[in-house]
């Protein structure tokens, strides 16, 4: 991976960079919240180093439940939470 140029600014994000983001998804307990019906039960799709990846594999994840209506997939941005300082870069 190559190294960040010096005169790049932290909330800008090197090129090439790796953007973390999570995959899950579970059956809700009320499909007008966010709350799990069964936390031992959600389906942890991965991890993936960019928006892209993550998409495709939420997007399969979720074309694979479509005939329950409780069942939801979510992408978490984990660079986020890991740095802050990305908060605010495109993905």
């Amino acid at each position: 991976m190559p190294a960040a140029s010096s005169d790049s600014t932290p909330s800008e994000p090197a090129p090439n960079r790796q953007l973390l983001h999570l995959v899950f998804g579970g059956e809700l307990s009320d499909v007008e919240a966010v709350e799990f019906a069964d936390l031992d039960a959600l389906d942890i799709v991965g991890i993936y180093p960019n928006y892209a990846t993550a998409y495709d594999a939420w997007k399969e994840a979720a074309q694979r439940t479509v005939d329950n209506a409780e069942m939801r997939y979510f992408i978490v941005h984990m660079h986020r939470l890991l740095d802050p300082d990305t908060a605010t870069a495109p993905d």
